[in-house]
C-alpha cells in the first residue's frame, strides 16, 4: 500500500443538494447560473469533482434532465476538466426519473445501492431500481460513486462489481452523520477503510462525507487516512457554530488547508481523473 502522504487528495464539492435553502444560508446556489458561478470558485480553490443536484425555480428539488443539461454545459465551459458528478438521489424524484439525466453522459453519478433511514423518512433504493440505475450508468459510460450509508452497501457494491453490474473498481464514499443512519464513529470509519481495501484492493480509492457539524471531522479523518474528501453547502452550511460559510469555495479551502497540514497535495483535475480511471479531456 502506498504512503498516504504521497497521494494527491481529491476534493469533491457538493454545491447544492436537495435540502439547504437561502434561508439556511444565502450562499446556497439554487439557479443554474448560481451553481456554475459557485462551482467555478470552488474549482479554482481546489475542488476537482462537483457533485450536482438541480432545483426548480421555487427552490424545490428537481430531476429535470433539461436543467442538468444546462448545468453541465455551463460547468464544461467555465470549469474545463473538472469531473461532473450528477446525483441520482431519491429526494429529487421517484423511480426511473432519478436517472433521467444519465444519457447526458456526466463523468460520474452517485449510486446508492441499498436503503436506510433518513431523519424523517426511509431512503428507498429497491434492488430493481438500483440495478436499472447501474445498467444506465454502464450503458452511458458513467462511473458510479457508491454512497455507503451502511456497511452492507460496501458489500453490495462488491457483489455488483463481481457479477459485472458495476464495470470498474467501485469508488466508495462513506456517508456518516445522517440522523437515524450511520453516526460518526472512528472505529466504524477505520473498519470501512479496511473493508474497502479487503474487497477492492489495498490502493482502491475511497472518499468520506460528514453531515452538518461533522463535516470537518470527516474531512480531517479522510485526509489523514489517505482517502479523499467531500465538502460543500449540501452537507453543511456553516464554518462553525456561529459562522455561516460564505461560499462553497470557503469550505474547499478549508479542506485544502487540512491537506497542507497532512503534507498531502490537493489533486488537480487531471490527477483526479487518473486516480479514478476516467477519460482524459482537453482543458
Amino acid at each position: 500500500m502506498s504512503d498516504p502522504k504521497q497521494k494527491p487528495c481529491i476534493i469533491c464539492v457538493a454545491i447544492t443538494g436537495s435540502l439547504p435553502t437561502k434561508a439556511n444560508n444565502p450562499a446556497v446556489p439554487i439557479t443554474v447560473a448560481e451553481q456554475v458561478e459557485s462551482t467555478q470558485e470552488a474549482f479554482e480553490a481546489g475542488a476537482s469533482i462537483v457533485h450536482a443536484h438541480v432545483r426548480n425555480g421555487d427552490g424545490t428539488p428537481s430531476s429535470d434532465p433539461e436543467k442538468f443539461a444546462r448545468l453541465k454545459d455551463g460547468l464544461d465551459k467555465h470549469c474545463p476538466g473538472m469531473i461532473v458528478q450528477f446525483s441520482t438521489g431519491g429526494r429529487s424524484g421517484a423511480g426511473q426519473t432519478r436517472g433521467g439525466m444519465l444519457p447526458l453522459r456526466p463523468d460520474m453519478a452517485s449510486l446508492s445501492v441499498g436503503s436506510n433511514n433518513f431523519p424523517t423518512r426511509v431512503y428507498e433504493n429497491p434492488p430493481d431500481l438500483v440495478d436499472w440505475l447501474a445498467s444506465e450508468m454502464k450503458a452511458y459510460d458513467v462511473k458510479p460513486e457508491i454512497e455507503a450509508f451502511d456497511l452492507s452497501h460496501i458489500f453490495q457494491a462488491a457483489k455488483m462489481h463481481a457479477d459485472g453490474r458495476i464495470k470498474d473498481t467501485p469508488y466508495v464514499q462513506f456517508v456518516m452523520g445522517v440522523k437515524n443512519a450511520m453516526p460518526v464513529d472512528r472505529e466504524v470509519f477505520d473498519f470501512y477503510i479496511r473493508t474497502v481495501r479487503r474487497l477492492f484492493g489495498p490502493d482502491a480509492p475511497w472518499c468520506a462525507a460528514g453531515i452538518g457539524a461533522q463535516q470537518l471531522t470527516l474531512n480531517e479523518w479522510a485526509v489523514a487516512s489517505g482517502g479523499h474528501a467531500r465538502t460543500g453547502l449540501e452537507d453543511n452550511v456553516r464554518l462553525d457554530r456561529d459562522t455561516l460559510a460564505p461560499s462553497n469555495a470557503a469550505l474547499v479551502r478549508r479542506v485544502a488547508e487540512i491537506c497542507d497540514k497532512n503534507e498531502r497535495p490537493v489533486a488537480t483535475w487531471a490527477e483526479a481523473r487518473q486516480i479514478l480511471g476516467l477519460k482524459e479531456v482537453a482543458a
